[in-house]
């Protein structure tokens, strides 16, 4: 496509691969905050249960990218990036505020395309505190937790490349497995005639974050520009939006901006063709205020963790990134913390 820059293709594999994302946000009702939610304190695990058949999924299909060469360990930020201390903190520090917001960075910008306008408070928050963090005054708390140095790109590795070391065994026969596990708990118990649509996204979801790590290692191949191997999340390129439409005439195109309005697109689409779109605003000044600290919570949290709920708890699992379950975790109990708090502390609002 010569008539298109490299970048441009980038994010326009955004574009796309965000577009489906964001209607399995608003048709499938893939949420975060949402599955935990349910599975705590509605009895209903069937969004907690699409967690594990879209990682299922997504470690399998990425896995045989690796085996067969079509994507390189080397060149994947979560397998040179990550600290210990790093996503345990983050992890928290996000869980915490997702459930004080109300929503992640990325059900925020599927409930700006069903048009939430309280969302986009949400949304412009934790760009602007992820950026702050990643080159702003927060910059050498981030330097202290992850290290101002990326692992050596030969010295990349999951835990997939961990086992087969140890037992001189093919990666992705662990990556098999893991995948099978987590898609048998996740269909264990399920009511099937219920839970088939939902079970129908999560492998969408999975899908996309494998076929967005395919077309992106391609692109990488082949571009004659530098264009990095990315795949979803959802802090940092907010705030690389909120930059390029600032200042479009200065700064380029990525990946991360064709995913972010890719997401809030199909997430208008979603709603407008289930009927749900409407226009809504905050109109309460404590409702306002948590969101802002839980967003500014998640922008920081996001950025020290290595990633997002999505960016962490999809895209760096399905390369087995060694921070991505001990981040999700964190996630989870900060969440956890965060819900216990809004339940018994101010009174509790549902997630969509």
């Amino acid at each position: 496509m010569p008539e298109f820059s490299d970048a441009a293709l980038a994010a326009l594999i955004g574009l796309a691969t965000g577009l489906v994302l964001g209607l399995a946000a608003r048709v499938g009702r893939f949420c975060t905050l949402a599955a935990i939610e349910d599975a705590t304190y509605g009895g209903n695990g069937d969004r907690l249960r699409m967690w594990g058949i879209a990682l299922g999924v997504a470690i399998l299909g990425t896995h045989l990218l690796i085996a067969t060469g079509l994507l390189v360990p080397g060149d994947v930020f979560y397998l040179r990036n990550w600290s210990i201390g790093g996503a345990v903190a983050g992890g928290l520090l996000f869980g915490v505020g997702m459930a004080l917001a109300g929503n992640c960075g990325f059900g925020a910008l599927a409930r700006i395309g069903g048009g939430d306008f309280r969302s986009g408070v949400v949304v412009v928050t934790m760009g602007i505190m992820a950026y702050a963090t990643i080159s702003g005054p927060l910059a050498p708390l981030r330097v202290a937790l992850l290290g101002a140095e990326p692992i050596p790109r030969d010295e990349a590795i999951g835990l997939g490349g961990l086992l087969a070391r140890a037992t001189g065994l093919p990666e992705w026969l662990f990556a098999a497995i893991v995948a099978a596990v987590l898609v048998i708990l996740a269909l264990r118990g399920a009511d099937w005639g219920g839970f088939r649509r939902y079970a129908l996204w999560a492998g969408v979801v999975g899908a996309t974050i494998t076929a967005t790590w395919a077309a992106m290692q391609a692109l990488n191949f082949h571009s004659f520009e530098a264009i990095p191997v990315a795949d979803h999340s959802f802090a940092a390129p907010i705030g690389e939006t909120i930059l390029y439409v600032m200042t479009s005439t200065g700064s380029g195109l990525t990946f991360g901006i064709g995913s972010v309005l890719g997401v809030v697109l199909g997430a208008f689409l979603g709603s407008t063709r289930l009927g749900h779109f409407r226009w809504e605003a905050c109109d309460d000044a404590r409702e306002l205020g948590r969101q802002l600290v839980g967003a500014s919570m998640m922008g920081v949290g996001a950025v020290l963790a290595g990633g997002c709920s999505v960016g962490q708890g999809l895209s760096a699992f399905s390369v087995l990134a060694i921070s991505a379950p001990i981040a999700l975790l964190s996630i989870y109990a900060g969440a956890r913390i965060g819900l216990h708090f809004l339940i018994y502390g101010q009174g509790f609002r549902n997630a969509d």
